[in-house]
């Protein structure tokens, strides 16, 4: 039986989005156990393996992270980050203030023996539809080369456990593809990730080459990773508008789009985020999912999910082992 703690109140919808993407995976998976910390007055679920427990503040996304955590104690999401510090809960998922459940990890969790700076990692959808792991999204906006390095491994575990990939490609976003482009950041990261024996180093790779099956793994420091992710949901985004104002621009296009239904909807399921989830932060001595803060009950079932395969994966414990490597 897996055990999670979800934060209740976390999200531009919550709770309702929330509570929806709940009631679908305790109905979905029947090894699963929730926790929901929040106002319980919000909550209607009544299911027997669903727990509601109340609690009296809210971090709101305007907070201040670092005070928030410290200043409101019994705030849904501190409650939440304490119970997987404690060992009541096998993990945690929030849609909350994402620095506030950075700082959630890395002051009450805490992170890994050997571990400089925890990593968000994210899952994007690629052309032949496998997904393509990409770390960092936005934990640490400058890094060294080392950090980078170490998310290369931290990557790697999670593509082997989570993903079920046996051998990782492991790529190094960057400028270009020859071993001598990019900064002196990137430059010093291909230094140190080509001499490795700890993953599968396959070199540089291009922005523009993300979405194509090329690697299973890219590394990146925070601040590139974070724009890389908000313009490729931007542009998902977009192009289902084009598409959608193209089709209905009239009859003989809405004939065709009646024709192409399926696989209309193929090709948006295959673009769609939410399949995925939210991003894991990896590197922490416990399991923190963050769901975008504009999930929907969808995208939110979908963090849950990828929650409970990391806790039945014992992601953290395989990480433990390969750090102290």
């Amino acid at each position: 039986m897996v055990k999670l703690a979800v934060d209740m109140m976390g999200g531009d919808d919550a709770p309702n989005i929330v509570l929806e993407g709940v009631e679908k995976a305790v109905n979905e998976f029947e090894d699963l156990e929730i926790i929901l910390f929040g106002d319980e007055k919000q909550c209607h679920i009544q299911h027997p393996r669903v727990e509601v427990r109340h609690t009296t503040e809210e971090i709101t996304m305007e907070d201040e992270p670092v005070r928030a955590i410290k200043r409101k104690k019994d705030s849904s999401m501190v409650r939440m980050a304490e119970a997987v510090k404690n060992g009541e809960a096998d993990a945690c998922v929030s849609a909350g203030n994402t620095g506030a459940l950075m700082s959630s990890g890395l002051f009450i969790v805490g992170r890994l023996p050997g571990v400089a700076r925890p990593a968000l990692v994210v899952t994007l959808p690629t052309v032949s539809g496998k997904g393509v792991v990409l770390l960092d999204v936005g934990a640490n906006a400058d890094a060294k080369a080392e950090h980078l390095y170490q998310n290369a491994v931290l990557g790697h575990i999670y593509a082997q456990k989570l993903r079920g990939i046996e051998t990782p490609k492991v790529a190094l976003l960057n400028i270009g593809t020859e071993a001598k482009k990019g900064n002196s950041l990137t430059k010093e990261a291909f230094n140190l990730m080509s001499k490795t024996e700890q993953f599968h180093f396959v070199g540089n790779i291009e922005a523009k080459s993300i979405m194509e099956d090329e690697a299973d793994v890219i590394v990146t420091d925070g601040y590139t990773g974070n724009m890389i992710l908000k313009n490729l949901e931007g542009i998902a985004k977009s192009f289902g508008k084009i598409i959608k104002n193209d089709l209905l621009h009239n009859m003989k296009n809405k004939l065709a789009a009646l024709i192409m239904k399926k696989d209309i909807k193929h090709i948006a399921k295959q673009l769609d985020y939410t399949e995925y989830g939210g991003s894991v932060l990896l590197g922490l001595d416990g399991i923190v999912v963050k769901a975008h803060g504009s999930s929907n009950a969808k995208a939110f079932y979908s963090a849950i999910r990828q929650a409970k395969i990391a806790a039945d994966t014992r992601i953290v414990e395989n990480m433990r082992e390969k750090v102290a490597e």
